[in-house]
């Protein structure tokens, strides 16, 4: 039997790995109505890193359409993070003002029953992946209609997958 892909982080925890994401990318937490356009993102993106626009998705939004992009983008991330992260790597979930997970993306691709208890994709709240180093990661901001891949590694393994289909919003990267 595989071990859960999921673990909720105790509440005594959730302010420890908030406090310290706060400190490392500045978080601005903000919303607008959609028709508003925001003036800046809501996280000091690093470089390298590749803000991907969903707002295509989002244009499509209670369709089937809309349900079969959002399962891609979740599809391809864990993909990615399979490719980027060891078997033993457990990576930090973190949901805005709800619980915070501990989560192993090699045990998700292997359930049979794949219950995301927070996906990649921003449907209705920022949601933050990373590593537990936070070298890597996705932070997903659904009023911007986003998400922002973060690390050398992450960002070479999903931004190709995800791009083929969606636009670039903003880019990061090192000079040449």
């Amino acid at each position: 039997m595989t071990a859960p892909a999921w673990q909720q982080i105790e509440s005594e925890r959730y302010e420890d790995f908030w406090a310290a994401f706060d400190a490392r990318f500045n978080f601005r937490p903000q919303y607008k109505p959609s028709h508003e356009l925001y003036d800046e993102p809501a996280i000091n993106e690093p470089t390298p890193s590749v803000t991907i626009d969903l707002s295509p998705i989002f244009a499509t939004s209670g369709s089937a359409q809309f349900a079969a992009a959002q399962d891609a983008v979740n599809i391809l991330g864990l993909l990615a993070m399979t490719r980027t992260f060891t078997v033993s790597q457990r990576l930090l979930v973190l949901d805005w003002q709800h619980p915070s997970w501990g989560f192993w993306p090699h045990r998700q691709a292997l359930t049979d029953t794949p219950h995301w208890p927070v996906e990649i994709f921003p449907d209705g709240d920022y949601y933050i992946f990373m590593s537990e180093d936070m070298a890597n990661g996705t932070f997903g901001h659904p009023w911007e209609q986003t998400l922002c891949v973060f690390g050398a590694d992450l960002t070479a393994t999903l931004v190709p997958l995800l791009t083929s289909w969606l636009p670039i919003k903003r880019s990061h990267l090192p000079s040449a």
